[in-house]
């Protein structure tokens, strides 16, 4: 067992270090290539926080553990919500922008009732995993129209300090980008077989581990933005990171994973979805009174997670 948590915990580590290099290569590239800030931010680093949760649903898909292919990405989301804005919005408040409540928002909650559909009848097939993946470049094509059409020298600015900047040389790009895939898919592996170790030593299913500690494991860049974010007083990001990763989930992660192999979770229960559902729900009106998320409704959030987690493991 102890070698199993060493293991998961150097899987971690290295998704974490792999999804970092991943994205300062990227941004790097792709400024270089003439895109702004504005489009490397809302493409390349919003995307490349969800690259843990993507190469492990995907490489768990390829492997035919669909419980944790879904798994990862139902507790990824409930987690986003439940800890990662709960803890933020304790260390400080969290104002909220109101394109978030009016677009974002709906289109999480929409994204969340349209998973839960699919996987409590049958599961999630190919078709609907191309449907789902042309959502996400829906989705992204028309926020990034919006964001460039109501773009102002303060936003410019914002995106300006949240993208890396340009390295000094192309190969340093490309060392980056290589280095970080190789660290991803290898954390991934690592990730996936020591949490599955651990849930038959200790006679837990796979889908409680891929809800619990391996959503938790792909969702630290996530925690990590909005840590650094709230302690610096600029927690104002971290909901629109949030929110718009859950969406990635949902739509890019479920979409590419079930692509490349129809998915069909006999683990995940209707309990779990309806959870993600009512995170994404309840988030709504918090977000929406004073257009700001308090302490206490950060509070509130952490213990809905944990009543979730004191229902969800005695269950298993």
């Amino acid at each position: 067992m102890f070698w199993n948590i060493c293991l998961l915990l150097l899987g971690l580590a290295t998704l974490t270090l792999g999804a970092e290099g991943l994205v300062r290569g990227s941004a790097s590239l792709a400024i270089r290539l003439g895109l702004t800030p504005l489009i490397v931010g809302l493409t390349v680093v919003a995307f490349g926080t969800s690259t843990p949760e993507l190469v492990v649903s995907l490489g768990a898909s390829l492997n035919n553990q669909a419980d944790i292919a879904i798994g990862n990405v139902v507790g990824s989301n409930i987690f986003n919500i439940g800890i990662i804005l709960g803890l933020t919005a304790l260390l400080c408040p969290v104002k909220v922008n109101l394109q978030v409540i009016k677009q974002d928002c709906p289109i999480m909650i929409a994204a969340s009732i349209l998973s839960l559909f699919l996987i409590t009848k049958g599961g999630i097939s190919r078709p609907a995993g191309v449907a789902l993946f042309a959502a996400l470049i829906a989705y992204t094509g028309f926020t990034i129209w919006l964001a460039k059409k109501e773009a102002s020298p303060e936003i410019e600015q914002q995106f300006q300090e949240g993208v890396p900047s340009q390295s000094k040389f192309l190969y340093r790009d490309v060392l980056f980008i290589g280095g970080g895939l190789l660290l991803l898919v290898a954390g991934s592996r690592i990730l996936v077989v020591s949490a599955t170790d651990i849930a038959r030593l200790i006679g837990i299913s796979e889908a409680v581990i891929a809800l619990t500690i391996i959503a938790a494991g792909t969702s630290m860049p996530e925690l990590a933005t909005s840590m650094v974010a709230a302690l610096r007083r600029q927690p104002d990001i971290a909901v629109g990171n949030i929110v718009g990763s859950n969406i990635f989930n949902i739509f890019g992660i479920l979409g590419a994973a079930s692509i490349a192999n129809p998915l069909s979770a006999t683990g995940i229960t209707r309990l779990d979805l309806l959870v993600m559902v009512a995170f994404s729900i309840v988030l709504l009106p918090l977000l929406y009174t004073g257009l700001k998320l308090q302490r206490w409704e950060g509070a509130l959030l952490l213990i809905g997670y944990g009543a979730y987690l004191w229902v969800l493991w005695p269950a298993s």
